[in-house]
């Protein structure tokens, strides 16, 4: 893990580059050296119907939700959550600085008892490491 939701106003396309964002996101979790590469999910929703600070239309906003398996130290969730929002903020700062666009993200870590979770993408990892090292 991390998964991470990025949830967007509708009019945020006309302003950003939404699978730029999404790229950017994936390499920062997976530079940050805490999460494996088999762990990591970016995904994007685009949300159509919303109301933002005043409802000016114009008015756009990104918010980040990252969720983490449990038991790393606050320290740790700290550094990768600054740095993930710095990602954020320079990705999003031309823009920023010409339209009304709220910047946010949330870090949650997950139950260790109630997280269930099945999936094979390591060794699809590992592989393809390894037939790029042939």
């Amino acid at each position: 893990m991390p998964h991470l939701y990025v949830e967007y106003s509708a009019n945020t396309e006309a302003i950003i580059a939404v699978d730029g964002l999404l790229d950017a996101l994936y390499k920062t979790a997976l530079a940050s050296g805490v999460f494996p590469a088999g762990g990591i999910r970016v995904r994007a929703q685009r949300i159509e119907k919303y109301l933002s600070a005043v409802c000016a239309a114009e008015n756009a906003y990104i918010h980040v939700t990252a969720l983490l398996g449990s038991g790393r130290p606050l320290d740790v969730r700290r550094r990768v959550g600054d740095s993930l929002f710095a990602t954020l903020r320079e990705y999003c700062s031309d823009a920023f600085d010409r339209n009304p666009l709220a910047l946010s993200l949330t870090m949650q870590e997950l139950h260790p008892e109630l997280n269930f979770k099945h999936n094979n993408l390591h060794k699809y990892v590992r592989q393809r490491r390894e037939q790029a090292t042939d």
